[in-house]
């Protein structure tokens, strides 16, 4: 792979950037970093419910879709220790294999994961047996719609509580990225979430590239982890070139370098 053909755009939270451009380069790449989003801690009217049915044990299942959420929770709690207790007297649900082990690093039992790491996959799950349960979940204000829905139509009682948001970030990367875009600097973009695909192309408007990002983009690898992020995507009138089998960054890295550069 040569740099003019490999560079990629990661546009991924502060605190998973070193380890993200540390995998990308160690694969070949070469990166241009700049966060398209941020998480912001917030804390719900739904918190104190959801941390009573942990701690009576109420709740039946417990679910994480990231290891953010985890972190964003456990830093509300009175009695960490507690509440990690609690949370091994219950059945744990991770969304993927990162979050799995962020909840073992804390030791925190974990049930098991879905096969798709998805809110459609966790739905497929545990559908067959949560029929007349209490599903509680913590996880940001962005989560996908299509979990609450999908566990309630299987019959599940679910709870939400919203642990963290997330925010665009200003500043002067994310101007220099947006024109390195519209100029072609960028071969790959990769994108891991819908809010990062639409803080994306916000800036770009502000800026007045998006036709010159849109164009570019035609002749780039677009990578998406998971179908809504995909279909965000295609909501601005781009396609979507890549989306790894597993939602991992780690794997979104694999599959553009086994189908464009080996």
């Amino acid at each position: 792979m040569d740099k003019k053909s490999n560079t990629i755009a990661i546009m991924r939270p502060h605190n998973y950037l070193a380890k993200s451009r540390e995998m990308a380069q160690s694969m070949g790449y070469e990166v241009f970093e700049a966060p398209m989003i941020e998480l912001k801690d917030m804390e719900d009217d739904m918190f104190d419910t959801f941390t009573d049915h942990v701690l009576s044990g109420k709740s039946d299942y417990v679910i994480f879709t990231s290891a953010n959420g985890i972190d964003h929770t456990l830093d509300k709690v009175d009695d960490r220790n507690e509440f990690t207790n609690s949370l091994n007297r219950t059945k744990v649900i991770a969304i993927g294999p990162n979050t799995k082990k962020r909840l073992e690093e804390l030791d925190i039992g974990v049930l098991g994961i879905p096969g798709v790491y998805s809110s459609e996959g966790l739905v497929e799950y545990l559908c067959p047996d949560v029929k007349g349960k209490i599903v509680d979940t913590a996880r940001s204000a962005y989560g996908s719609i299509l979990l609450i829905e999908g566990l309630e139509k299987c019959g599940a009682s679910v709870l939400e509580t919203q642990v963290y948001t997330l925010v665009r970030p200003e500043g002067d990367k994310q101007r220099e990225l947006i024109k390195r875009a519209a100029s072609g600097d960028i071969a790959i973009f990769a994108f891991t979430s819908s809010m990062m695909v639409r803080n994306f192309f916000s800036l770009a408007e502000e800026m007045g590239k998006t036709d010159d990002i849109k164009e570019v983009m035609k002749k780039s690898i677009v990578a998406a982890i998971g179908t809504p992020t995909a279909n965000t995507i295609q909501e601005y009138g781009v396609e979507t070139t890549i989306k790894p089998c597993k939602y991992t960054f780690d794997e979104m890295l694999k599959t553009i370098k086994d189908e464009y550069f080996d």
